[in-house]
């Protein structure tokens, strides 16, 4: 399999370089651009077409989220991770809502943040530990559990199939190669699946059907 392509944008040196040796040497990904200025991204990711992008949330000309809706409306799709400082569940929120791929911390163990990466670069969704719990209130926060019932009712077999596949992490191509369907079909169960349940991104679907599966277990146990 060959070494996942990543490209950084960070306004800081020294995270940008450190972040670039680590990925390159204990990671075994191939970073190949690393950059300082958000406007040479979409040129970059044009001639280069990477598997991710790690973008930083604050940068002094502009902001991560705000530089992902230019390469969507530019038509460029390639998926996107947070790296920041933030822990704010507000810029979690807004995160997810731009459809990224994975929000990390940037005090989270060098080697775990390596880890996170590849595990994103290669299509499974990622979020910092110490976000996970936010999260979940965020998904609490959206709907009632009455409203949760009935969402779930509204999706056929094949979609409760695929998301349980989302649960676990797994890439389009992954659940494809498990249920015996394409990677397009994926992309639009999936994409069903994002609007019945009133979701915006693979993370919120996953972290809901984590959170069903519990509560249908602790409902059984009562």
């Amino acid at each position: 399999m060959p070494a996942p392509r990543i490209v950084l944008v960070d306004d800081h040196a020294l995270c940008r370089n450190g972040l670039s040796d680590l990925l390159t040497h204990r990671g075994g990904m191939e970073v190949v651009a690393a950059l300082a200025d958000p406007d040479q991204l979409i040129t970059v990711l044009r001639e280069s077409r990477p598997d991710l992008v790690v973008l930083d949330l604050r940068m002094p000309a502009t902001d991560g989220l705000t530089l992902l809706r230019r390469l969507r409306a530019e038509g460029i799709d390639t998926p996107a991770l947070i790296l920041t400082m933030s822990d704010s569940e507000n810029d979690l929120s807004a995160a997810l809502r731009a459809g990224v791929r994975g929000y990390l911390l940037k005090d989270m163990e060098p080697e775990d943040v390596v880890a996170a990466i590849g595990h994103a670069a290669r299509g499974e969704l990622t979020v910092a530990p110490a976000m996970t719990l936010k999260l979940a209130q965020l998904l609490q926060s959206g709907s009632k559990e009455s409203d949760r019932r009935g969402m779930l009712a509204s999706l056929t077999e094949r979609e409760r199939q695929i998301l349980e596949h989302l649960a676990r992490g797994e890439s389009n191509k992954t659940i494809g190669r498990a249920l015996d369907i394409s990677h397009d079909t994926v992309k639009l169960h999936v994409r069903h699946i994002l609007t019945k349940l009133n979701l915006t991104s693979r993370v919120e679907a996953a972290v809901f059907a984590v959170e069903q599966r519990f509560s249908a277990a602790g409902s059984t146990g009562r």
